[in-house]
């Protein structure tokens, strides 16, 4: 992109037709006005951060940052609509199917149903926790020793889950994050 807006700022650049030129002048300035507008918001969503005491509690958990805290906040206005962390969890869809007959449990995939923004928020953020536990595994043991047994994906559905449930469970009791304090505990400190 740098390397066309380059060509086309160049009136001597003979690689480009003068209306094709005129063409790429009119969509570069239509995405410079973009990205000043996406830049601004940006701006408006971490003055949002800064001001909300929930918001930057939440920015403590692992895997969340400024845009998918604003955004659990944001959506949950009341943490108290929900009984458990679990609650919170289904009404994102971040849940698996019950697919149970005579007493036995079956366990489907999540149910997908729910806030897809946040779903995919969470998981995004769960992913990037599972790239931070591979260079160190030492901090997530729980990560870890879940690699082992499944696939990333379902691993990164499973910390979305949770992470679903200590944002419920922060928010709804008024807590702060408190990092695990021994080495076996995995990631999820506050109870959901």
């Amino acid at each position: 992109m740098q390397q066309l807006m380059r060509t086309v700022a160049d009136a001597d650049d003979e690689q480009l037709p003068s209306d094709a030129r005129v063409a790429c002048q009119a969509i570069i300035a239509q995405l410079q006005a973009v990205q000043m507008q996406i830049t601004g918001l940006e701006k408006r969503i971490h003055q949002a951060h800064r001001a909300n005491p929930a918001s930057k509690r939440l920015d403590a958990i692992p895997g969340f940052g400024v845009i998918v805290s604003t955004a659990v906040v944001a959506t949950m206005t009341n943490p108290k609509a929900f009984k458990r962390g679990r609650e919170f969890a289904a009404w994102i869809g971040l849940v698996p199917r019950q697919n149970s007959t005579g007493g036995k449990e079956r366990l489907g995939s999540i149910s997908k149903q729910g806030d897809r923004y946040l779903r995919r928020l969470l998981i995004v953020g769960a992913l990037a926790v599972i790239k931070s536990a591979r260079t160190r595994p030492d901090k997530y043991p729980w990560v870890m020793k879940l690699l082992g047994r499944r696939p990333a994906k379902v691993v990164a559905v499973a910390l979305a889950n949770k992470m679903a449930r200590m944002a419920w469970a922060i928010l709804a009791k008024g807590e702060t994050y408190r990092a695990p304090m021994h080495k076996n505990s995995g990631v999820i400190a506050a109870r959901a």
